[in-house]
């Protein structure tokens, strides 16, 4: 006769098979929703003769030109220094904003201090930056990763604190009474307690930082996807500009997807 067990666990890998499904099924048909929707915006504008010099917007137009993009590697040559700006922004925004997020979260006095500063900067516009990095940075590079950089280290700055405010003061009374020092605090109870607020924050500033370096790369830089962008507009070639855009959105929505599976890794909760 058949345990419980492996009934269950069978029945439970139905449910997940079904669940995953229904998810899949669902993502399907919002795509193709909002292929339908773009197929008919270019049928408007081909019909239209103000808006017929925009027909290549289209997604026969975008599609057939990605694929020539991606098949003579034009696509990856503008995505690698996009993702090579991107990435160093973050960098710094994590070296400044993980642990300035754990001093104002750890010292109620330093929260009270800078809660007001940093709220007012971090309504201020990241391209708002612009010239001041200009004159600031000796090469467009670093211009451009600074405006990453002080956009995307609010989201990490403030999620670590919070989940350093939610962390139980008892995990460091008990650590104390058996003798852990500061390093030890740091390194054994708080970073692993916040770890999935700080790659919670990383998300958010990902996603900032992927809008703010389109209009950042506009500035005297010569590679990457704002510059292909900007040149695409300029000499008019309207697929060329589409198919960026779409290339945009693929390597974010990637990029997201990395860090939302680490984040659920890093779940304290898991299912039975």
């Amino acid at each position: 006769m058949e345990t419980a067990g492996p009934v269950r666990e069978r029945v439970s890998g139905h449910a997940r098979a079904a669940a995953l499904a229904v998810d899949l099924a669902y993502a399907l048909g919002g795509m193709a929703l909002l292929i339908v929707l773009w197929w008919l915006g270019g049928r408007i504008a081909q019909s239209n003769p103000d808006l017929f010099a925009f027909t290549d917007f289209a997604p026969g137009p975008t599609f057939a030109r990605l694929h020539e993009m991606i098949a003579t590697g034009e696509a990856a040559d503008m995505a690698i220094p996009s993702l090579y700006r991107v990435g160093l922004g973050l960098l710094w925004a994590v070296a400044v904003g993980v642990p300035t997020g754990i001093l104002i979260g750890w010292f109620h006095q330093a929260r009270k201090l800078t809660n007001i500063p940093f709220q007012f900067l971090r309504m201020i516009s990241p391209l708002s930056w612009m010239p001041i990095a200009v004159m600031a940075f000796a090469t467009w590079d670093g211009a451009i990763v600074f405006l990453i950089g002080i956009a995307a280290v609010w989201p990490v700055l403030f999620s670590t604190a919070a989940g350093l405010k939610r962390v139980d003061p008892a995990w460091f009374k008990v650590a104390r009474n058996l003798g852990a020092r500061p390093w030890h605090m740091l390194f054994t109870i708080i970073l692993p307690a916040i770890s999935q607020d700080i790659l919670t924050g990383i998300r958010l500033a990902l996603g900032v930082a992927w809008v703010v370096l389109v209009p950042a790369e506009y500035l005297g830089v010569t590679s990457g996807l704002g510059y292909a962008i900007n040149d695409a507009r300029d000499t008019l070639e309207y697929d060329r500009l589409a198919a960026t855009v779409v290339v945009i959105g693929i390597i974010g929505f990637g990029l997201d997807f990395l860090c939302q599976q680490a984040i659920a890794r890093l779940s304290w909760h898991r299912e039975d």
